[in-house]
């Protein structure tokens, strides 16, 4: 359960970060409004594999979009392809 706490309460940083558990964000409101967040290490790593996992989800959905509407290329081509590019490389 998130806790919300006014920024003043920054003053005393130490009690604020002693909010902060696994799961538990503290949210920071100015005027009343949320402004800032503070996380822990843990919920930041699960954060950030979730954004990419979000990317790379995206990019398989374009690949495919790609695919249905310009064709699907051929395992043959595929290789080519590649095979090309490490030729190049060397």
């Amino acid at each position: 359960m998130p806790t919300i706490t006014p920024i003043s309460e920054l003053r005393n940083y130490g009690n604020v970060l002693d909010k902060v558990k696994t799961g538990s964000p503290v949210y920071l409101t100015r005027n009343g409004h949320g402004a800032y967040s503070i996380r822990d290490m843990q919920d930041e790593e699960h954060f950030q594999k979730a954004e990419a996992m979000i990317r790379l989800l995206c990019e398989l959905n374009a690949g495919l979009r790609s695919a249905e509407e310009e064709g699907w290329v051929s395992e043959e081509e595929l290789r080519e392809h590649f095979q090309k590019r490490r030729g190049m490389q060397k």
